[in-house]
């Protein structure tokens, strides 16, 4: 009777942590996907330059107040932030498919190869991340051309370390060796059973990529190394507002402040939760 009640009471306790991240994780990604698309397919009449409005408090006409143009700040928000997103998910994307070739290439390859991918990350990490994004987005010409190929050239480093690790963790299994046996190049072992296992790792990785490459590329546009003051940016917002911050307008920097902030952490819990819900022995805690 007591082993009965101790099993009833591990799945119920195991299935209320799962059913309790996929809460979790349902609303951050409704708040992100509702920003993302609200900004993606927003007018640009509803940003648009009115002086009439212009400098506005917080009101019942305009939640978030307007700024030095009369433009929403409500709506500028938004759609700011949604450009940082897009910019975040390009150069994501790039960055981990870097990240998963170099990881796995170190790992199955070893030797030269190995040395090789150490030696280009500790390069890129040895360099202090905002000056080399600076760096790189100026040489581009800055713009989202710039800002994007400088986010994704620079966070690829930490996710290759983590792949790489995972990688190494398989190499010695025995259907990784069976298979080199069986006459499989180092390719079709690598596409064929050493992906497969760490795509948990890197799917996590990239969702936790985002944060990063939405701050980084909020920072390097606020520094006006980014993205022209015409884009309706995060980062061109926050910089715009410290003009008029010490006179008071605080709501030109506490607002998109706050929508920046919630979306990082909220791209964190997302990643955190999967990486609970797809770690065995922290599913069952």
């Amino acid at each position: 009777m007591t082993i009965s009640w101790r099993r009833k009471y591990n799945v119920v306790n195991r299935l209320n942590t799962r059913t309790r991240v996929m809460i979790y994780v349902g609303i951050a990604a409704v708040y992100l996907l509702g920003v993302f698309f609200w900004g993606i397919f927003m007018p640009e009449s509803a940003y648009a330059v009115n002086y009439g409005d212009k400098l506005l408090p917080p009101g019942p006409g305009h939640f978030f107040g307007t700024d030095f143009m009369g433009r929403d700040m409500l709506f500028r928000s938004v759609k700011g932030l949604s450009v940082s997103m897009v910019i975040a998910a390009l150069a994501a994307a790039v960055s981990s498919v870097i990240a998963l070739a170099a990881g796995v290439a170190a790992a199955v390859l070893g030797g030269r190869a190995d040395s090789l991918v150490n030696w280009c990350v500790d390069l890129f990490m040895g360099i202090p991340h905002l000056v080399l994004l600076i760096l790189i987005s100026f040489m581009l010409g800055r713009g989202a051309r710039g800002v994007t190929i400088a986010v994704a050239l620079t966070h690829w480093p930490e996710l290759t370390r983590v792949v790489r690790s995972e990688v190494l963790s398989v190499r010695s299994s025995q259907y990784v060796r069976a298979a080199y046996k069986m006459g499989k190049s180092h390719f079709q072992v690598a596409w064929e059973h050493v992906i497969p296992h760490v795509l948990p790792v890197y799917f996590v990785g990239v969702i936790l990529l985002f944060p990063h490459a939405i701050m980084h590329e909020a920072s390097i546009t606020f520094l006006g190394f980014g993205l022209p003051a015409e884009e309706p940016a995060i980062g061109v917002i926050l910089s715009e507002s410290m003009k008029y911050i010490a006179t008071g307008k605080w709501w030109l920097a506490l607002y998109p402040g706050l929508m920046l902030l919630i979306a990082v952490m909220l791209f964190d819990v997302i990643g955190e939760n999967l990486k609970k819900l797809w770690n065995p022995d922290s599913g069952n805690e």
